[in-house]
């Protein structure tokens, strides 16, 4: 304790709170001083910017957001109102003795994280076997963390050999991409301060048609009524039909009925072709052909006359009895 000209020289009580807040907020620094009389005054200092902001119960700075206040000379409190970034930094309460008391708390500005689309990937198309590189920047105090995942739930296949469900940094490598890869991925960012952040990403992966039969061979006797299929894969979506070899396209909707039927995947179809009544000359080769930007091609279905063989049926057991005794009247007649 220091005395001066018989009055005790004003000293600090407690220590000035560090703080921390999100942007936008509004803060209060609070200074204990005792023993302040009218000789001396209390300011308040942004010390990174060596701006006096406040001095005694005036504002010294234009800014708007700053204020100060005071309860009985005592406690005085230094606000400011939806802080910004600019604000963050050390903070001097001083009084202004014949050497300055000085103390200091420093003013944390935490900000959500905010991701940068015009730094970042868009949605996305590339060939089936490319490389791939997906970008992601984020800001935000702390620096926030990115990761990546798909929204799917599937594994991430960086390479073929390695896949898993999170792959971590602002960048995403993707090795020789395939059919497999495509679908929508997301880039989540966070540090700690809510809320945490997306982008959704859709990674189309174009390929040529791909065209499957699971039976080239089906039987069918005349008058019947049949159905073949194909399975189809082809991204972008392929234009497809069922053809005869001389290129006539099947349409007749009385002899004909033509089903699409979508599959697990966006790029998958189901093809089914059903042929009503039977002729001799609905026999022989189809072919499902699906054609895209990327290429053309074709399965071949051959449906052949299925004969109808004659084959003993099992009787009722009254008719094998009346055979039996038909049988026995024959070999008495023979015995005489």
């Amino acid at each position: 304790m220091t005395i001066v000209s018989g009055h005790l020289e004003p000293e600090f009580v407690d220590a000035v709170q560090n703080i921390t807040v999100p942007v936008g907020r509004d803060v209060k620094f609070s200074c204990h001083v005792r023993h302040l009389g009218t000789s001396y005054k209390v300011a308040w200092i942004h010390f990174e910017r060596s701006a006096i902001l406040t001095v005694y119960n005036q504002v010294i700075t234009r800014n708007p957001r700053v204020g100060v206040s005071h309860e009985n000379h005592r406690t005085w409190h230094l606000h400011l109102n939806d802080v910004q970034e600019a604000d963050r930094g050390r903070y001097l309460c001083q009084i202004n003795t014949a050497q300055a008391k000085t103390q200091s708390a420093y003013l944390n500005i935490v900000v959500p994280p905010t991701i940068e689309d015009s730094a970042s990937s868009s949605d996305v198309i590339v060939r089936e076997g490319s490389d791939l590189s997906l970008t992601c920047q984020a800001r935000g105090s702390p620096t926030p963390s990115v990761k990546w995942r798909r929204e799917d739930g599937r594994k991430i296949s960086t390479n073929k050999s390695f896949s898993s469900t999170e792959v971590e940094g602002s960048s995403l490598e993707l090795q020789k991409i395939s059919r497999l890869d495509m679908g929508v991925y997301l880039c989540i960012a966070s540090n700690g301060v809510p809320p945490t952040v997306s982008k959704r990403i859709y990674v189309s992966v174009d390929f040529p048609p791909m065209v499957w039969v699971p039976q080239q061979l089906v039987g069918s006797p005349l008058g019947a009524t049949v159905t073949i299929e194909c399975w189809l894969e082809a991204h972008p979506a392929a234009l497809h039909y069922w053809a005869r070899p001389d290129g006539q396209v099947l349409h007749d909707p009385t002899k004909y009925r033509i089903e699409s039927i979508n599959g697990v995947t966006a790029y998958m179809t189901h093809l089914k072709l059903t042929i009503r009544h039977l002729t001799v000359r609905d026999y022989g080769p189809y072919r499902c052909v699906a054609k895209n930007p990327r290429g053309e091609t074709d399965g071949t279905i051959k449906i052949y006359r299925e004969l109808i063989s004659l084959t003993f049926r099992s009787l009722p057991l009254s008719a094998h009895l009346k055979l039996k005794t038909d049988r026995e009247k024959e070999m008495e007649t023979d015995a005489h």
